[in-house]
């Protein structure tokens, strides 16, 4: 089977050989370093996880689902610790230079409606045909003929939830569903007008298998907003969405988002998800649990990351953690998230390997 063929059967619980072999979640930039110091050679390759010849997730088309033009990156201020600088979606974020973390997000572009009807005036206009400039259209004709599976939408630039809080704040977005509720459904109503009238027009240009959403809208402790709300708001939103799918056979509805999402899980399944992750352990996630509770939902991810800086035992352990899962199907088995830089590139090679041999890959 293909890379699609092998991704499609998977996640929509048709016949497959088996379950794909991904490493989706590459390494932290300083997990890289170590890895390099401990004597690793990436060769030509420069990406780690080739070595290892997995199979190629949905590749997403690179068209322009965000502001656009986008805020030119600047640099504010600079410092030998930390870097602050104004991001594509004009957010205003501190970077720490020597360790890996979240920036710290400092400002917002948008605090009011005037502010609100200007960006979307000068920067989210659906029409724009610049959104579809650049480079990628001859990739378009490769990646069919190597069997990928492709995709539109990606993080951060197509998400409601994840749209909203660049514009107004990870805060402020959350006290506006309860005091600006007509604002906050005017922002998503225009976020997935946007997204389907860009998508309208890649549909023509290359046959889609996913449409994918990043929406980040979970914490350890569950959902940032209320199933009641998550309908209320991101319902129609998600149906629209999910029409559209149907409308042009793309069969596969994607949603990313850290943290606990199993309060939203079922109104998310009512409006047309079948394909949730990355299912983060250390948020309570199980996936033999939520497999068992949610047949229909395909899922990825749900691997404790944790578990590669322990080493080979603790590694072997977790994986047979997941066994039942990945033997129930609809389920790719991969990470929870990003590798951190308390994982050796041995113990990496040693994942890696052990999750070939546990998915029938090599």
């Amino acid at each position: 089977m293909t890379d699609r063929e092998r991704f499609l059967a998977c996640v929509l619980g048709e016949p497959v050989d088996r379950p794909p072999y991904w490493l989706r979640w590459g390494p932290w930039g300083t997990t890289l370093e170590r890895w390099k110091r401990e004597g690793a050679d990436f060769g030509l390759l420069g990406e780690p996880r080739l070595l290892f010849e997995p199979e190629t997730p949905p590749v997403p088309v690179p068209g322009s689902f965000g502001p656009y033009p986008a805020f030119e990156e600047k640099t504010l201020e600079e410092t030998g610790e930390y870097r602050v600088f104004v991001d594509p979606w004009g957010v205003t974020r501190r970077a720490f230079k020597h360790r890996e973390s979240m920036p710290e997000f400092i400002d917002f572009p948008v605090k009011t409606r005037c502010d609100w009807e200007q960006y979307k005036e000068e920067r989210l206009n659906p029409d724009d045909g610049g959104r579809l400039e650049g480079p990628w259209r001859d990739a378009l004709a490769v990646w069919p003929e190597l069997g990928f599976p492709i995709q539109m939408g990606e993080f951060p630039d197509v998400g409601l939830y994840g749209g909203l809080r660049w514009l107004l704040g990870d805060e402020e977005c959350l006290v506006a569903f309860c005091t600006d509720p007509d604002w906050v459904h005017e922002i998503m109503d225009h976020l997935t007008s946007l997204y389907l009238t860009v998508f309208d027009k890649m549909v023509r240009l290359v046959r889609i298998d996913v449409i994918h959403l990043w929406e980040d809208l979970c914490g350890r402790n569950g959902p940032l907003i209320s199933p009641r709300q998550w309908e209320e708001f991101m319902g129609p939103c998600y149906r629209r969405i999910a029409r559209f799918a149907r409308e042009h056979d793309i069969r596969v509805f994607s949603v990313d988002t850290d943290g606990q999402p199993d309060l939203i899980i079922p109104p998310m399944r009512a409006a047309g998800v079948n394909f949730l992750w990355p299912l983060e352990v250390a948020a309570g996630c199980d996936v033999n649990a939520m497999r068992a509770k949610y047949p229909g939902l395909a899922m990825m991810g749900g691997i404790d990351k944790r578990a590669l800086a322990q080493g080979p035992e603790a590694i072997d352990a977790e994986l047979e953690r997941i066994r039942p899962a990945v033997a129930a199907g609809r389920y790719i088995p991969d990470l929870d998230h990003s590798v951190p830089d308390d994982v050796s590139w041995a113990n990496f090679c040693y994942y890696a390997e052990a999750l070939k041999r546990l998915v029938g890959a090599g």
